[in-house]
């Protein structure tokens, strides 16, 4: 096969693009060692700020968004990977810089892909994608700090999203109490089928405050939102308490005192799943699939197809996406 279909994000004139299904030649593909077939992929936001002209992610267009991809090597030019090997790609430049998993074919370096562990299935491996890899991370970085099941409650913030789903239902198989903060209050019923054991507005977290430290509230917090939102989330964290840092959904800035730092102790940790060392991308999949592989993934996923991508991109885009997209890209054989 020589061509394959792809989504293709276009600049039709200054300032808007436009995303379609298209057909690209193999050629086109840039350099690399492993020419995979992509048969499952996931819609993250950082696709979608991709495949709206996004210069932050994306530089160059036309190009094919998708940071995920799960799929089996056609070609391999390197000894740890052979034809027929069923693989995990991502993070790194995968659907920024380089054509990414919304296609069915990519062509990578090998130092970005991870062996499929055999307890999950590709499907099960896009319904987790980046975002799973990020949600681990930052239950891994609370367990560092010690906070505990037993030290009190755990906040998750834009909970219903993608990051958030997930951590809830991992923190609530770890024996947390969690609290899930959300602007989707008419989907307090999904968060609590995920283990939540309370809904919090995220308007009470989301207001500007003048006060340097308010009421100690939770032991821990994982924090997808940003902006006031973490300044507020860090003021109300207990003795010794500690936050982990994962997204800008409503602000890349925030502001805040040392308050919470000399006064509580409380600990704001950065978590980041693009660039961590291809080691710990491998301990992480391989934690999900084994010590935290009975997570109610279904309950979390809607499957599209390609061509569904362009009208998920609007809806998670305007705010509007539940739990995770995965994106069927072509059939297993």
């Amino acid at each position: 096969m020589s061509s394959f279909k792809a989504l293709v994000t276009r600049e039709v004139r200054d300032g808007l693009f436009d995303s379609q299904v298209e057909t690209r030649e193999l050629n086109s593909l840039p350099d690399g060692d492993l020419l995979i077939r992509v048969h499952y992929s996931s819609l993250n936001y950082k696709d979608a700020l991709s495949a709206s002209g996004n210069r932050g992610v994306t530089r160059q267009f036309p190009h094919t968004p998708g940071i995920d991809a799960a799929g089996i090597i056609e070609e391999s030019s390197h000894p740890d990977f052979k034809p027929g090997d069923k693989v995990l790609v991502t993070g790194y430049d995968l659907g920024m810089g380089t054509s990414g998993g919304f296609a069915e074919f990519i062509r990578v370096p090998y130092s970005w892909a991870v062996k499929l562990p055999p307890t999950l299935s590709m499907r099960q491996a896009m319904i987790l994608g980046t975002a799973g890899i990020t949600a681990a991370l930052c239950v891994e970085k609370l367990q560092r700090m010690d906070v505990t099941p037993d030290g009190g409650e755990i906040l998750v913030t834009g909970a219903t999203g993608g990051v958030g789903s997930i951590c809830v239902t991992i923190l609530n198989k770890l024996g947390y109490r969690v609290l899930a903060s959300s602007g989707k209050i008419d989907q307090a019923s999904f968060l609590s089928d995920l283990g939540a054991s309370m809904i919090i507005d995220r308007e009470t977290l989301s207001e500007p405050s003048s006060r340097a430290i308010k009421k100690e509230q939770w032991a821990g917090a994982i924090d997808t939102v940003g902006g006031e939102t973490l300044s507020n989330v860090l003021k109300s964290t207990q003795y010794g308490g500690a936050v982990a840092c994962c997204g800008l959904v409503s602000s890349p800035e925030f502001t805040t005192s040392i308050m919470p730092f000399i006064i509580r102790g409380a600990s704001l940790m950065g978590v980041d799943s693009v660039e961590v060392p291809i080691a710990v991308k491998q301990a992480v999949w391989d934690k999900l699939a084994n010590e935290w592989n009975d997570l109610p993934l279904e309950r979390l996923a809607t499957e599209i197809s390609m061509d569904q991508l362009p009208a998920y991109i609007e809806r998670i885009l305007a705010g509007k996406m539940i739990g995770r997209v995965v994106v069927a890209i072509s059939e297993l054989p």
